[in-house]
């Protein structure tokens, strides 16, 4: 597996970001937040992905940035998720939204199962929702 994060995967674009929170959907797990869209553009490019802290929890930029460099961590040791589970590219933008500071590993549990989420929702068919499977005992 790849454990890196390139600076192609990286979300820059004030345009794409811009596009990001205006159409863009969101998915949850207390304290992480992803929000994201399908993306247009280069299909090699699978993910881009940006992360943020809010300046009204953590005032000073020593504290951003380490929740900052977490998460970044927690997505690089754990994007293998995404990457074997989507088909089309997205871009995400990924939030530490609580004044609480979670230890790396519970941010990285937390991670696993807002990616798990994401992808539930991302993959699931119109055609799931209405059918219910037999159960069989």
């Amino acid at each position: 597996m790849n454990f890196t994060y390139p600076k192609n995967e990286r979300l820059k674009s004030k345009t794409t970001i811009d596009l990001l929170f205006s159409e863009g959907k969101s998915v949850s797990k207390y304290p992480l937040r992803l929000v994201y869209r399908q993306a247009e553009g280069n299909p090699e490019e699978k993910i881009k992905m940006g992360v943020s802290v809010s300046k009204k929890y953590f005032k000073k930029a020593v504290d951003r940035n380490y929740f900052k460099r977490v998460l970044r961590e927690t997505y690089r040791l754990n994007k293998h998720l995404l990457l074997d589970n989507i088909q089309e590219p997205y871009t995400i933008m990924f939030f530490y939204q609580t004044k609480d500071r979670l230890s790396y590993e519970e941010i990285n549990t937390k991670t696993i199962q807002l990616f798990e989420k994401f992808l539930s929702q991302v993959n699931k068919s119109p055609d799931s929702e209405t059918k219910t499977e037999p159960q069989t005992s």
